[in-house]
């Protein structure tokens, strides 16, 4: 798959995953926060809780599919950049944080599988 078509792809995941979260009553504080270490791709609160949320898509489900492509090492970098986030945006540092990961599995065009994993793994 040519690179641009893959850029859209994960923007489209991340607009449904936005949507999806949106309509569970999640209010969106950033997307695409970018640091020197890395990128956020949606943060939201829920209630009282910030929540930094990873979405992952894949096309093909072969080798674990989007929720199987969350290693130790990416999640090392989400947790890095959470906290420069905490750092630089000081009025939700007192504010309790969780990790979650929306996978997205399908061809574009097709019938999705969205899996919400909330709480997906501690900082």
């Amino acid at each position: 798959m040519p690179q641009g078509s893959r850029q859209q792809s994960g923007q489209d995941a991340e607009a449904q995953a936005l949507r999806h979260l949106e309509q569970q009553g999640l209010r969106l504080l950033a997307r695409n926060w970018l640091c020197k270490r890395g990128e956020l791709d949606l943060v939201m609160l829920d209630g009282d809780t910030v929540v930094f949320v990873e979405v992952r898509y894949r096309q093909h489900t072969q080798w674990g599919g989007a929720l199987g492509s969350i290693d130790a090492r990416k999640r090392q970098k989400l947790i890095l950049a959470a906290q420069l986030f905490l750092q630089r945006e000081s009025r939700w540092s007192s504010y309790p944080c969780r990790f979650d990961v929306v996978a997205i599995d399908g061809a574009p065009g097709t019938t999705t599988h969205l899996n919400w994993l909330r709480n997906a793994f501690d900082s």
